[in-house]
């Protein structure tokens, strides 16, 4: 959730430092706060909110030291207040971290009998106390975080300066991501490669339960046994103009815009698009004897996943179960011998989903991730990576990174259903040109915000909103309901259409938008008779279709024409107006919509 970077420079780092939190904002703006070695001693500031409030601070209050460590909170233990932003610090050492430091409150009542003073409700300053009972006993630097590190449970990843030691920073991760970045003469430390993206694009990703001795000529790192262990230098390929909102408002805007490109770049790397075949990548299992596909997911992703289930099950005739990992990884689910699992991830940290992974690993699960994060820690403990090539995704509500989840999931439905020979040839160039087209559909929806806007401003009177889909499409309006009550904090709630008699119409009048998720398909007069319930009932219909209204037999309050596709990638293209629609609802309303209250975009801790 939260973000964290380390930098031991030549001068001073704190302009580097906010530079370098801007880019992991994303990750939690609770607070923020950076540590200086300041001479023999430790120097702090700290700001409860976004980062701007520290920036303010630093103005008025400079720090001048050339190795820090700095912080973007989101609040798991203890209020989003200042005194319980990081970094947390005592007179010796001071420690910035991510995740949950589960035995937090053991370690804490036994300090404090050994006479420690706290002065936070975070989980984390029992980490910096007992850092600093080994120092007070006698214990060098390395040596007394090796010893406390032993002591920890939980997921955490943690940066580590120590008083009056100007050319030495630890990094430890356990479950949570941690990135290593080597300049000349410099050395960084960053949750994300993002983070360190103008200053280094050379990274050595520390692997679960490593932790590190940085110094200015390089980095030693240690296996979870203490034992010295050699890490590959990666070349990142995150660059700091690819987070740049450019021309656009705000980078959700931006991140919707680019759908169509980065749509593009990720089906070419799954589509041969001269012979009009799927081109998926080996999976190390025979695809015609699956019995069962297991996926697993959270949050945008887990409806990414639902859109999958309905099309591996009807063109690869494949029982799919799927399940939240949340829910999936404490059920001790049965899984099928041999069977596949498929985990789907934008960062590819997400603490649930790699639970679930593990579990299903350990029961003997082929495991495919769809990750846009190359060098995750899904991505690395999965037997084959499915890169989506959205590139960043800043905005907490994910848009674009769904879409391309998607177009990897469709050309896995009919890479499974070619080996299962549920699909001819015939009809795997027709699905294949299908996809092809979805990028030029996309843009065409995108030339123009003025029906989305009309639509806002109904939304944006309402207290509750309706999103009705059914099929495939019914995914859609789940994750509709969803971007609407990330950004604009308006309920909503998305229900198949057909169980709306089976009790939400009890909530349908006047003052109830029903957004109404609907292709011409084979299901759409099943729609139509729904959409005529609330129609009947004074219930605002709100419809995207490329049917004509006329074909709805009732009044509309908006209508959201859609270009007329096949069934297979409509999911794909109807993702994109709900996007829209919640994205113009929350701009009227004035809320933050790249950072929504209370919510990260990277959920490391459960």
């Amino acid at each position: 959730m939260c973000g964290i970077v380390g930098i031991l420079g030549k001068s001073s780092v704190s302009t580097n430092l906010v530079d370098a939190l801007r880019r992991l904002e994303y990750r939690g703006y609770d607070s923020a706060g950076i540590a200086t070695i300041e001479g023999p001693g430790i120097e702090r500031r700290r700001a409860e909110g976004k980062l701007r409030n520290l920036e303010k601070r630093l103005i008025a209050e400079p720090l001048g030291g050339r190795t820090g460590i700095g912080h973007t909170r989101w609040a798991t233990h203890g209020r989003p207040t200042e005194r319980n932003a990081h970094p947390h610090m005592t007179a010796k050492v001071s420690v910035v971290h991510n995740g949950i430091i589960e035995n937090f409150r053991e370690l804490r009542a036994d300090l404090e009998a050994k006479g420690h003073k706290f002065e936070t409700d975070t989980d984390t300053e029992a980490v910096v106390h007992l850092i600093t009972e080994e120092l007070d006993q006698g214990a060098k630097p390395v040596a007394a975080v090796r010893t406390a590190l032993q002591q920890l449970r939980g997921a955490f990843a943690l940066g580590i300066i120590f008083a009056g030691e100007d050319d030495l920073m630890i990094a430890a991760r356990k479950g949570s991501p941690l990135a290593i970045g080597h300049g000349s003469g410099e050395m960084y430390l960053g949750s994300d490669a993002i983070a360190l993206a103008p200053f280094t694009d050379a990274i050595t990703y520390l692997e679960e339960g490593d932790w590190a001795v940085l110094r200015r000529s390089g980095a030693e790192i240690f296996n979870v046994d203490g034992v010295p262990v050699e890490r590959p230098l990666v070349k990142a390929v995150a660059s700091a103009l690819l987070i740049d909102k450019g021309n656009y408002r705000h980078f959700m805007a931006k991140e919707i815009h680019e759908q169509p490109e980065v749509i593009s770049h990720t089906l070419a790397n799954y589509l041969d698009m001269t012979q009009a075949r799927v081109r998926f990548p080996d999976l190390g299992i025979d695809l015609s004897k699956l019995t069962r596909v297991t996926i697993s997911a959270c949050g945008t992703a887990y409806y990414a996943g639902l859109v999958a289930k309905y099309w591996i099950e009807r063109y690869a005739r494949v029982p799919v179960e799927i399940d939240v990992a949340s829910e999936m990884r404490y059920r001790e689910a049965p899984l099928p011998e041999h069977g596949l699992a498929v985990f789907v991830s934008q960062s590819g940290e997400t603490a649930d989903t790699l639970a679930t992974l593990r579990y299903a690993k350990a029961n003997g699960q082929r495991i495919a991730s769809v990750v846009n994060v190359r060098t995750s820690t899904i991505a690395r403990e999965s037997h084959t990576a499915l890169p989506t090539l959205a590139g960043p995704e800043i905005g907490v509500a994910s848009t674009k990174a769904f879409t391309c989840q998607l177009s990897v999931l469709a050309c896995l439905a009919i890479a499974i259903g070619r080996a299962r020979g549920t699909i001819s040839a015939e009809q795997e160039t027709a699905l294949v040109n299908a996809l092809m087209e979805v990028p030029r559909h996309v843009a065409s929806i995108l030339r123009s915000d003025e029906a989305f806007v009309a639509v806002a401003h109904e939304l944006s009177k309402a207290d509750d909103v309706l999103y009705l889909g059914r099929g495939s499409s019914f995914p859609i309006a789940l994750e509709g309901a969803l971007k609407l009550k990330e950004i604009s904090y308006i309920h909503a709630e998305g229900y198949a259409a057909g169980e709306l008699k089976h009790g939400p119409i009890a909530l349908i009048d006047e003052n109830v938008p029903v957004v109404v998720v609907a292709p011409e398909d084979e299901l759409f007069e099943k729609t139509v008779s729904n959409l005529q319930e609330v129609a009947a009932r004074g219930g605002q219909v709100i419809l995207i279709s490329d049917a004509s209204p006329e074909k709805t037999g009732c009044k509309l309050a908006a209508h959201i024409q859609m270009p007329k596709v096949d069934s297979f990638v409509a999911p794909m293209l109807y993702a994109v107006p709900t996007q829209l629609i919640a994205y113009q609802t929350a701009v009227l309303m004035g809320t933050d919509v790249d950072q929504p209250r209370n919510l990260a975009k990277s959920v490391t801790v459960e």
